[in-house]
């Protein structure tokens, strides 16, 4: 996968790896589901990753610089000279290819690649932010740089209504915001049983299986539940287990630490980046998510599709996902005495465990499918390449 000689695309996808991450996999599927759909559609990338295989799946274009580096997240001050060969690669592509929208993915894609949108005169760009903004904080620059490059867009979008209120605090034009919750794949079915799952990691099927899918950086709350179980752990009827699944991005070490010295480290499950997500969700009895901040979660749709109640922190899009003691329990955030009478809750009660696994079950079918995002992709490319704005586009719009 280059950027050899092809026809324009429809779609240029922008965003800075393929590494394992909740927005690489959301591109991905994204983009492969477009492909099927008859749009041409390629993903430029500073950096390859394991995500990449997914897009070959799917007869999906990958564009790299040559050579390919992970440089888009970096700020000015190191590697300097290849950030600059990697905008200048995909200047080039943007003249030369001249796609037909440009969408960019994560702070890094967007402060880099915009301002080369606009330099090629781009006639659609557009922006999805998929976090809060408190990542801004790590420069005075970057937010009054975002607020100017929002000017510049054609359409700038959330995942979330949390995330849509804060670009409406940036200055966001209203015409030009929109709404595309994640979606799920939900014809995928797991390819082993529970039990079998279960067996490969030694847990007895007797035990009660908690699961968190997120890398763990300091944000993802890691701590935050661990200090939970450490509540919860004489009040969990029978032997349990927890599933950390994720890479570590700097929170494993005082994680494990913090476990070891509440005395539940023998119950905890490090399983690392891992390809069987699924497979791992249908083999546990609760899903968690104990951040501080999110846009709009995939692990926590993936966990209510997986028929699991779902213990979130009220942060971001958890809330407008996980509908408090129906889908799950939602709890405030930094409340490690809060989220562990949550998990005991759920865990002393079967009944209330299937019913609200059931309802969350039905909740992504009717809300966050895959089918139904990709159909709001759809209606937000046709329209924007016909004059509209978002505000205009039913499928997507915000404020009615």
């Amino acid at each position: 996968m280059n950027s050899g000689i092809h026809s324009p695309p429809d779609v240029l996808f922008v965003i800075p790896s393929m590494e394992v991450g909740g927005t690489e996999l959301h591109v991905a599927s994204i983009a492969g589901a477009l492909t099927t759909r008859g749009w041409k559609v390629a993903v430029y990338s500073a950096a390859d990753g394991p995500v990449t295989r997914l897009l070959q799946a799917n007869n999906v274009r990958l564009i790299l610089p040559p050579p390919a580096r992970e440089l888009f997240d970096k700020l000015p001050g190191s590697g300097i000279f290849g950030l600059a060969a990697i905008a200048l690669h995909l200047l080039g592509v943007l003249l030369k290819q001249r796609p037909q929208v440009v969408h960019f993915f994560l702070p890094g894609a967007y402060l880099a690649g915009a301002p080369l949108a606009i330099v090629a005169r781009s006639r659609v760009r557009v922006m999805s932010r998929r976090s809060l903004n408190r990542y801004q904080s790590r420069s005075r620059l970057v937010a009054p740089f975002e607020r100017w490059l929002h000017r510049y867009m054609t359409a700038v979008l959330g995942n979330s209504r949390s995330v849509m209120k804060e670009l409406e605090a940036e200055g966001v034009n209203a015409g030009r915001l929109g709404l595309i919750y994640n979606g799920l794949d939900l014809a995928r079915v797991p390819s082993v049983s529970r039990e079998q799952v279960r067996a490969a990691l030694g847990i007895p099927e007797a035990s009660l299986v908690l699961i968190i899918v997120a890398n763990l950086i300091p944000y993802k709350g890691h701590l935050d539940l661990v200090e939970a179980l450490g509540h919860a752990a004489c009040k969990i009827p029978g032997d349990w287990r927890l599933l950390v699944v994720g890479r570590d991005d700097g929170a494993g070490a005082a994680t494990r630490a913090l476990a070891v010295s509440r005395g539940i480290a023998q119950k905890i499950v490090y399983l690392g980046s891992r390809d069987d997500v699924s497979e791992l969700l249908r083999a546990s009895d609760i899903g968690l998510l104990a951040s501080h901040q999110e846009g709009f979660s995939n692990a926590v749709i993936e966990g209510m599709s997986a028929g699991l109640p779902m213990v979130v922190t009220d942060v971001g899009g958890n809330a407008e996902a996980v509908v408090d003691c129906e889908t799950g329990i939602v709890v405030p955030p930094h409340d490690p005495a809060a989220f562990a009478e949550a998990i005991v809750r759920l865990a002393d009660d079967p009944a209330m465990r299937r019913r609200y696994g059931l309802a969350g079950r039905r909740r992504v079918e009717e809300n966050f499918s895959l089918d139904g995002c990709v159909g709001r992709y759809e209606a937000l490319y046709r329209g924007l390449r016909a004059g509209k704005s978002p505000a205009e586009i039913r499928e997507i719009r915000y404020r009615s």
